[in-house]
């Protein structure tokens, strides 16, 4: 029987959401008066923060377990193990039979961990997948000390119901939290010490409430906060990238110019197979209208090479779009089934050395298109938002309002906004010379 624990560590894997929720947990383990360890191996509770995104997922998952008891048992240890996430949803009895772990739980009823704990403890089962009606937020404790750059969830789940994707399954339908325990929130975040807060949700500019307020008037309300210098906000979706949104790129001056729009493919033929629900045309113009609101702004996506049926001509299709459009960064994989999913069932599964071939082809592209984009920006001036030191004395990182990783030398706290000249730029950083620290 476990026992009853007083050390935790919580290990997230996957999107930024998943780093949300893994900081809520922890926030919820501390409310308990769990103290909190960077040593996995050597913490009584271990919360592995699971990801289904990721390529063979679940087994993965089996293999942090049992890495993690080799890494426990070497130390003469047996912590208990929770399972949390979408593999946890996807899964659910399954892990406690197969693995033999404590606690499984799935991202709809996370704020019930410490009652899963104490049902572990107790030698009881402990097992929650639900998806309850009732909102898990006003169950979690109060935000505590944070990072400069803080995540705040405004939306979960997903409507769209692309053939690949399991978020639907795992997440649920589309939900949007109430506007003034969004505002309340971010309020909590400024006053512990965040600079920038990040929104998020997996089609987060669908957010919306009984007043239509929608994520463009979301984001004016949070302009208004004293303290919160910056706002950004992934991941979107082309459906619902409204014109008070663009509107909202032009005029608010915290809302950082940097969207992240994912396309996946440039081929018509595959965003029909994928039920993407928009055209390669109706996204380039949608950029265009971006672009025309706010001219400086830096452009990120996902693609999916491999798609099943994609034939050269489709990724001769993705490649030209990469052409036209000047991603400043962006995101690739090779597609991977998902079970359950429709893609998964399809004919004409691409061969792997093919989906190989194209990947790095898609992303020497991409990469060219990064440094370019880096390099366009030396002879800037801009304000950098240092977040921790770097590896050399005196060192300082940070991002830019394009969400470029910028270094710079200086005697600079974190959390300072410090306006650089942007003087050199290499494939993933820029080195900054500071001007003027800005007001705070």
């Amino acid at each position: 029987m476990p026992a009853s624990p007083k050390t935790f560590h919580v290990k997230s894997f996957g999107c930024q959401m998943n780093a949300y929720d893994g900081e809520r947990m922890a926030e919820l383990m501390a409310a308990q008066g769990l103290t909190a360890t960077d040593d996995a191996a050597a913490a009584d509770l271990v919360v592995l923060n699971t990801c289904h995104i990721r390529e063979k997922a679940t087994e993965k998952v089996y293999s942090d377990i049992g890495r993690l008891r080799k890494d426990a048992g070497e130390q003469g240890r047996k912590p208990m193990i929770a399972v949390a996430g979408c593999v946890a949803q996807a899964e659910g009895a399954e892990i406690i039979r197969r693995a033999k772990v404590d606690v499984v739980v799935g991202p709809q009823a996370y704020h019930n961990l410490p009652e899963l704990v104490a049902r572990a403890a107790a030698g009881e089962a402990a097992l929650d997948t639900d998806m309850p009606v009732e909102s898990k937020f006003g169950h979690l404790p109060g935000r505590r000390k944070v990072n400069p750059s803080a995540f705040l969830t405004v939306q979960e789940g997903c409507d769209k119901f692309c053939t690949y994707c399991v978020v639907p399954y795992t997440r649920g339908a589309e939900v949007s939290r109430p506007f003034a325990a969004i505002v309340d929130e971010a309020k909590a975040l400024v006053d512990a010490g965040a600079r920038e807060i990040t929104l998020l949700g997996q089609n987060v500019n669908a957010w919306n409430d009984a007043e239509d307020r929608g994520l463009h008037g979301l984001i004016r309300a949070l302009d208004r906060i004293p303290g919160l210098h910056r706002i950004r906000y992934t991941t979107s979706h082309p459906n619902d990238m409204t014109q008070g949104l663009i509107d909202a790129h032009r005029d608010v001056e915290s809302l950082m110019p940097f969207l992240h729009l994912p396309v996946q493919s440039g081929s018509d033929r595959i965003l029909k197979a994928m039920n993407r629900q928009h055209t390669r045309d109706s996204y380039m113009r949608l950029i265009d209208r971006v672009r025309a609101a706010r001219p400086d702004i830096a452009l990120s996506g996902d693609f999916i090479v491999g798609f099943p049926g994609e034939t050269e001509a489709d990724f001769a299709d993705t490649l030209s779009l990469v052409d036209t459009m000047g991603h400043a960064q962006a995101f690739s994989f090779k597609y991977s089934p998902r079970p359950g999913t429709p893609a998964a069932t399809m004919a004409d599964q691409v061969p792997a050395e093919v989906m190989d071939d194209r990947l790095q082809r898609l992303q020497a592209a991409l990469n060219r298109d990064q440094q370019a984009f880096n390099a366009a920006t030396v002879g800037r001036t801009c304000t950098i938002l240092i977040e921790r030191r770097g590896k050399l004395p005196g060192q300082m990182l940070g991002k830019s309002p394009w969400l470029q990783s910028v270094h710079l030398i200086g005697d600079h706290a974190i959390g300072d906004l410090v306006e650089v000249a942007l003087v050199s730029a290499g494939p993933n950083s820029l080195a900054g010379e500071v001007t003027v620290r800005a007001a705070a």
